[in-house]
Order: C-alpha cells, then sequence, then structure tokens
C-alpha cells in the first residue's frame, strides 16, 4: 500500500512536466510562427494601420482644403467678372 501513493505521486509529478514541457513547446511554435509572419508581411510591404488612418486623414484634410480654395477662386473669379463688367460700361458709358 505504501508504494500506491508514490505510484501516484510520481505520476503527478510526470504529468506536470509534460504539462510543462507542453507549454514551452507552445510558446516556442507561437513565437516562431509569429517571427515568421512578420518576415512575410515586411516581405509584402504592406502598410500598417495607424500609417494608413494617418494618409487617409492628410487626404481628407487636403481635399476639404481644395474645396475652400475652389470656392474662393470661384468668388474671386465672379468678383473680377463684375469688375470688368463695370469697366466696361464706364468706357462705354453716354457720351456727352
Amino acid at each position: 500500500m505504501s508504494d500506491r501513493p508514490r505510484f501516484f505521486d510520481d505520476l503527478a509529478g510526470l504529468a506536470g512536466n509534460a504539462f510543462s514541457a507542453m507549454t514551452g513547446a507552445r510558446e516556442e511554435l507561437h513565437s516562431i510562427i509569429r517571427t515568421r509572419v512578420d518576415e512575410i508581411l515586411n516581405s509584402l510591404d504592406l502598410v500598417r494601420r495607424d500609417e494608413f488612418d494617418a494618409v487617409q486623414e492628410m487626404a481628407t484634410r487636403a481635399r476639404m482644403a481644395q474645396a475652400e480654395t475652389e470656392a474662393r477662386l470661384s468668388a474671386i473669379e465672379s468678383r473680377l467678372t463684375a469688375v470688368e463688367e463695370l469697366a466696361t460700361e464706364e468706357k462705354g458709358g453716354p457720351q456727352g
């Protein structure tokens, strides 16, 4: 009977060691896979999400600035047309 508890203790120790070894192997495999995936992604020359978001924000601001500039240009062109019309009217005004 005294051998039986020791047997279970040895079996529990063996199971614990096997579990530790499997955990270590899993972590090592995870590390190797992550390294390979990083290498593959780097070789594909992909853009990271934060870089993409930054460029997207810049493009949005550039479009807004372009729209504002186009509106200002349109207003300036309208004013120039009005000034040219006034100048033409003054030249061809009533002769006396």
